[in-house]
C-alpha cells in the first residue's frame, strides 16, 4: 500500500527552490561544487547543477560518491553492499561542498559520506541538500536545504523515483515494515 507524496511538478518546484537557496546562501557559486550520494543523490545533484547553471550562467562541478564501504552497518548486513562508482574529477580541498542525497532519515548515510569525503580531501565546508527529510535522526545531522519535510513513522518507507532510473519522477510513502 502506498501514497504518492510528490509528483513530477512538485519535485521540479522543490529542486528549483533549493537551487536558488544554494546560490543565495553561498553568494554565488565560486569555489562551490555538488557531490551526489549514489544513486538518488547523483540524479538530484545533476538536476540541481542544471538549475544553478540556468540561474548563474555558469557550470558547477558535480561528482558522485559511493559510500558502500563507509557504512557503519557493513558487518551486520545480511547481503553484500552494491558498490557503485565514486567519480569526483576535481579537487575538493578548500571547496564548499553541497552533499546531495534523495532522502534524509537517520543521518548515518550522511556521516558515512562525510567520512568518505574527508578521505579524498579537506573541503572548507560541507552543506547538505536533500529532496525529502523524513525525520527520525540518530545522529546530529540536519539538512541545509530540504525540498520537502515529510514526517513519517519508522514502519513507513519513503521511495524517491527519478525518471533517469524508473522512467518517472515521484515520491511515494509505503506503509508497513518492509523494504522498498
Amino acid at each position: 500500500m502506498y501514497k504518492e507524496l510528490l509528483n513530477k511538478e512538485d519535485i521540479d518546484r522543490a529542486i528549483t527552490r533549493m537551487a536558488h537557496e544554494i546560490v543565495e546562501r553561498n553568494k554565488g557559486i565560486e569555489k562551490l561544487c555538488l557531490i551526489g550520494i549514489q544513486r538518488g543523490g547523483v540524479y538530484l545533484a545533476n538536476r540541481l547543477a542544471e538549475k544553478i547553471r540556468n540561474i548563474e550562467k555558469n557550470i558547477l562541478p558535480v561528482g558522485s560518491l559511493d559510500i558502500a564501504f563507509y557504512r557503519d552497518d557493513l558487518n551486520i548486513r545480511k547481503e553484500q553492499p552494491v558498490v557503485r562508482k565514486t567519480e569526483i574529477n576535481f579537487e575538493i580541498t578548500d571547496m564548499k561542498i553541497v552533499l546531495v542525497d534523495d532522502v534524509l532519515f537517520t543521518g548515518r548515510s550522511i556521516r558515512a559520506a562525510m567520512d568518505a569525503l574527508m578521505d579524498i580531501g579537506r573541503p572548507s565546508s560541507i552543506q547538505l541538500a536533500v529532496l525529502v527529510d523524513r525525520g527520525h535522526r540518530e545522529l546530529p545531522i540536519k539538512a541545509d536545504y530540504a525540498g520537502k519535510n515529510i514526517p513519517t513513522s519508522r514502519s513507513e518507507t519513503v521511495v524517491v523515483q527519478f525518471a533517469e532510473e524508473s522512467g518517472e519522477d515521484k515520491v511515494i510513502l509505503q506503509k508497513g515494515d518492509f523494504d522498498a
